[in-house]
């Protein structure tokens, strides 16, 4: 038999990547001088095959090993992805709008305690909901489809595929269905025992934040200033409630003026449809110019004075680098779809569930021991 892996080594474990990977090549190189066979050896070549390659591309692409790629269910769960793409398309051909829905709910999930579908959870003896957050609440949408995934896939791969990875395929699919561009969605989350509405209310990026104070939400999930900027793009589908902006048609700075940066013709526009009082769940498309349409016009609109949020303008008028960023979208699609992407996996990493770590629920509403 070959030697034995080290009972240290393990591919979950938070040591750094290049020890990970000298700690395998000095084990593959001591099976090899002990047993001259391991070429032949089933185990050592699924150790060489599999989990060299995941551990160097986990090095070269710079983000901490989880335990997440791709290819996690091709043999415990085959058609999953086709499963979260079928009714994810249903859902979008039913509703656009659901599209940005589903792709809002993976960020609201991402930004409190991790990509663990902490959000999805209901009240419950044990649970105080994530749904009764500020951000979440009569705000919030796409549960329902999440839902529909879980029962198939519940039927097809019992207790196989988590809640959590439905949310981040989902996100994908839709944001593929309205014009957006593909990724490779790392899989391998599992789900939370729990959630958390403090993490909910205090986490997660607000309209009117200061972007300072945005910067530093995402630079507290290890994101920087271009996931920034490049998962706000997100606003280039989707709709946000008077509510959410009124503040600056009216009163953006406490002297009963609206917000300088607003073009002025777009804010008239506005405010006929969001009063200084009543209508706060008025809804206006974050991208008036193609608000279906996953593209770079958030960008221009900005550029144009026409964001639609405190959080969308002051990109611009905040920060240079931000602006070089809006900038740069703005002129090159194909830029801004790559670094979205790239974004989108880097968000999806925030501190998974791995191994043997939370649960894979049957329900994705509540926990397997909910009574």
């Amino acid at each position: 038999m070959p030697h034995p892996m080290p009972a240290h080594f393990s591919i979950h474990s938070k040591r750094s990547r290049s020890k990970q990977i000298a700690t395998l090549f000095s084990y593959l190189k001591h099976s090899a001088a002990k047993h001259t066979y391991m070429a032949t050896s089933m185990d050592c070549l699924v150790m060489l095959c599999l989990v060299s390659p995941l551990l160097l591309a986990s090095a070269v692409h710079g983000n901490p090993w989880y335990g997440l790629f791709p290819q996690f269910y091709d043999h415990s769960c085959p058609q999953a992805k086709e499963i979260v793409r079928s009714i994810v398309a249903q859902a979008v051909a039913r509703e656009t709008r659901m599209a940005a829905s589903l792709v809002r709910l993976h960020f609201h999930d991402c930004f409190v305690k991790g990509c663990d579908a902490s959000v999805l959870l209901d009240n419950s003896s044990s649970i105080v909901s994530e749904k009764g957050s500020n951000p979440n609440m009569n705000s919030l949408r796409g549960f329902e489809v999440v839902d529909e995934i879980k029962v198939v896939l519940e039927e097809a791969c019992p207790s196989t595929v988590s809640c959590a990875d439905i949310l981040a395929l989902a996100a994908r699919d839709s944001t593929i269905l309205v014009g957006g561009p593909y990724w490779e969605v790392p899989l391998g989350r599992r789900d939370s025992l729990g959630a958390s509405i403090q993490g909910s209310n205090n986490d997660i990026p607000a309209p009117n934040n200061t972007l300072p104070t945005i910067i530093t939400k995402f630079k507290r999930q290890g994101l920087n200033l271009v996931d920034v900027v490049a998962l706000s793009g997100g606003h280039t589908i989707g709709m946000s409630r008077c509510t959410s902006f009124r503040q600056r048609l009216y009163n953006q700075t406490g002297n009963g003026m609206a917000d300088m940066t607003l073009d002025v013709s777009y804010a008239a526009q506005l405010r006929q449809g969001c009063p200084q009082s009543g209508g706060d769940n008025n809804l206006f498309p974050l991208d008036f110019v193609s608000p279906a349409k996953f593209d770079n016009f958030y960008f221009k609109n900005i550029l144009s004075g026409k964001g639609l949020l405190s959080s969308d303008q002051v990109l611009l008028t905040q920060n240079a680098e931000t602006a070089a960023l809006v900038k740069a979208y703005a002129a090159d699609v194909n830029l801004f779809f790559q670094h979205f992407a790239q974004s989108m996996v880097n968000m999806g990493n925030i501190s998974p569930l791995t191994g043997s770590q939370g649960e894979i629920r049957k329900n994705c509403r509540r926990l397997n021991n909910y009574h």
